[in-house]
């Protein structure tokens, strides 16, 4: 959903990155839905939530895993405001459960930070101004529930501005973020994704 908080109806720019999101190829596995927007951080706001699924292997099952989940938020302001340096702004937050040895792996966070640098690189996404966060949340129970193995989720928040005409491609980057987090391997070389079903 659109966030507006003026009587008018979007900018042309908005409304052109609105319709990039909207068509914007991704893998068949994230599975995205709008949701509604901030009120109060921009003039013109959506917002997207996505889960990455995977079928079970397990007999019997037919519900898909979910390996990851995140959201997107696109942010404009024709104002452009200083700390943003244009007049678009993504905010972003992805979450997935890891194996229980990377919870002591020291270099998790400068890793999950690459991971999202690397997918803004290699979908050519220009940005400036980015910044954000790397998670690491390790739980073990004990007394009557220490049946239950110990748990290691990762938690990705980051946030810039995107530069260039295609706002398209840094939902892409983001959803390939997502993927990597849920330990999906690449896509190989010269394969295109399906467009995701959106809800």
């Amino acid at each position: 959903m659109i966030s507006r908080t003026t009587s008018d109806g979007p900018p042309e720019a908005f409304a052109r990155a609105l319709e990039q999101l909207r068509t914007a190829r991704l893998r068949p596995e994230v599975v995205l839905t709008e949701v509604p927007a901030p009120q109060r951080i921009a003039p013109y706001a959506v917002a997207l939530t996505a889960d990455v699924l995977a079928r079970t292997t397990q007999p019997g099952a037919d519900e898909p895993d979910e390996l990851a989940s995140g959201r997107f938020v696109l942010l404009h302001d024709p104002e452009a405001p200083e700390p943003w340096d244009g007049m678009f702004r993504a905010v972003t937050f992805v979450r997935a459960e890891l194996e229980p040895e990377f919870g002591a792996d020291p270099m998790l966070g400068e890793v999950g930070w690459s991971w999202l640098l690397d997918a803004l690189a290699s979908h050519d996404a220009p940005f400036t101004q980015d910044g954000g966060t790397v998670t690491r949340v390790v739980s073990q129970s004990f007394g009557a529930l220490a049946d239950r193995p110990a748990s290691v989720e990762i938690e990705v928040r980051g946030s810039w501005t995107p530069l260039g005409a295609d706002l398209g491609v840094h939902l892409r980057a983001w959803s390939d973020l997502l993927c990597t987090v849920a330990g999906l391997p690449p896509l190989p070389e010269g394969v295109t994704a399906l467009p995701a079903r959106r809800r």
